[in-house]
């Protein structure tokens, strides 16, 4: 059948060359962007999955730009501890120097304490300046802080790291389980004379070292614990009466320190068949050598290190360490106190929570905080202080200077090991994660050149054929003049 109202042939050939068209608008706008998803007509569930990646991809590039942001802080900080480090080393060969009173003038001791004194300022003067974009590293900023800490049990606190995830504090509650104890040897009055009844050579060991003290017939055990004490700088070792206003009472021989790394050791090497050492006045046996014991104690319910009267706790919540005063560590009871802040907060993860960010805390490195309660600061070393070389005091000076330096090597330990395992860790992980979700989203999203190339190709003939097709079914209706002829 012949018809001329409507051109089916056309309708069709219009259709398809529509499609066609519109697939090669479609190839040409991949080609052109790169993108096989344009909007969310092209592929909606690929565009839901691919919206996705990009926000894991930029939180992750994010993550790896704050560890090495952190990284650089971190170098900052360590750089000037070095520094540091370099002037607490000669601050130890001055006074190591100024000790030797038989060759040394009192001109060159001042002399060599104006250099200490310098170098004390400049110490200071480092830990006040050194900064990162305005942040202030060594100056205690970083620190964090607590409150309710009795300073008379809790001598020294430091907190190294913490996390607060959601709440504003951590509690902190310390309970003392075992005490900690000195090593101990007791020494009888010999059947209550008091006195050594014959002569005798004692070899006395303990932590620091050991010494050789011979001791004569009826030399009174005060005069023992006299010998003893006078060399107990080099052994760890000191002695005391039971009993100070009996001589017959004994004597205990006790290392200096707590913990188990001290001890006491007595031998006889000759003389003194009565001689005998026990563990306890009345105790049977003969003991030559006894240890101490370190202090157990729980922190928030966590077993916690303990090193004499020392505790360290490593936890993800808390890395802290405290010092606890020797009746502290033998009494045992629970001490409270609260971290309330501080410190440093380091976002390592493409996430904004607290599995993904670290706290670390830096204290002060003035010298006003180097040093201990114990042995004193840094800045007593200076002139006019207790422990300064023209005072004299050449070994208490060289005490907390030995002091400082460990403090110094460990902080510029702990940024190091912070930098390796957390921060450097942290990146790699996230550049290894950065590159599959970048590979993910690309598969899904970027444009396969090569098959789209191809269907270009395609819809160019298509629509070229479309073309032709469309133009022979509008010229078939003509065909009909000839029946009119």
């Amino acid at each position: 059948m012949t018809r001329i109202n409507t051109n089916v042939s056309s309708l069709i050939a219009q259709h398809n060359l529509q499609k066609s068209n519109a697939s090669l608008q479609t190839s040409l706008e991949r080609l052109s962007t790169g993108l096989q998803i344009n909007r969310g007509a092209d592929n909606p569930s690929g565009l839901i999955v691919s919206e996705r990646l990009r926000s894991e991809i930029s939180g992750v590039s994010q993550a790896i730009n704050n560890a090495e942001r952190a990284s650089n802080v971190i170098a900052t900080a360590e750089a000037a501890l070095q520094e540091i480090a370099s002037l607490l080393t000669d601050l130890r060969g001055l006074t190591v120097e100024a000790a030797n009173t038989g060759a040394f003038s009192k001109e060159e001791i001042e002399a060599n304490q104006l250099q200490i004194d310098s170098a004390i300022e400049s110490i200071t003067r480092i830990s006040n300046t050194t900064s990162f974009a305005g942040l202030k590293l060594l100056n205690g900023s970083l620190d964090y802080i607590t409150s309710g800490v009795n300073s008379t049990n809790l001598q020294d606190v430091k907190i190294f790291g913490a996390n607060f995830g959601t709440a504003s504090t951590i509690p902190v509650s310390v309970e003392v389980l075992n005490s900690a104890e000195t090593a101990g040897l007791y020494v009888s009055g010999n059947a209550g004379s008091g006195t050594f009844v014959s002569s005798m050579t004692l070899e006395v060991t303990g932590k620091t070292g050991v010494e050789v003290l011979q001791f004569t017939s009826g030399q009174t055990l005060s005069s023992v614990v006299a010998s003893i004490n006078r060399v107990k700088d080099a052994t760890g070792v000191s002695a005391s009466l039971v009993n100070a206003s009996d001589q017959t009472s004994g004597l205990i021989i006790t290392s200096t320190e707590y913990g188990s790394d001290a001890f006491v050791s007595v031998r006889k090497l000759s003389g003194g068949d009565f001689f005998r050492t026990t563990l306890a006045q009345n105790a049977a046996g003969n003991t030559s050598r006894d240890t101490g014991e370190d202090v157990l104690a729980l922190i928030n319910g966590s077993l916690a290190l303990g090193s004499g009267t020392d505790l360290t706790l490593r936890s993800t919540t808390l890395n802290i360490e405290l010092k606890l005063s020797t009746s502290a560590a033998q009494t045992l009871t629970t001490h409270t106190f609260t971290v309330t802040g501080g410190g440093a907060n380091y976002q390592i993860g493409p996430s904004v929570n607290s599995a993904q960010q670290v706290g670390f805390g830096v204290q002060s490195v003035a010298a006003s905080h180097l040093g201990s309660e114990e042995l004193g600061f840094l800045t007593s070393v200076t002139t006019g202080g207790a422990n300064s070389l023209v005072a004299g005091k050449q070994k208490e000076a060289g005490d907390i200077i030995e002091k400082a330096i460990d403090q110094i090597a460990v902080l510029r330990g702990r940024l190091g090991a912070f930098e390796r395992n957390t921060l450097q860790t942290a990146a790699r992980s996230s550049q290894i994660a950065l590159e599959n979700l970048t590979a993910s989203e690309s598969q899904i999203r970027d444009t396969d050149f090569a098959s789209e190339t191809a269907r270009l190709s395609r819809n160019q003939v298509l629509v070229n054929a479309g073309t032709s097709t469309l133009a022979i079914a509008n010229s078939t209706a003509q065909s009909v003049l000839r029946l009119l002829q």
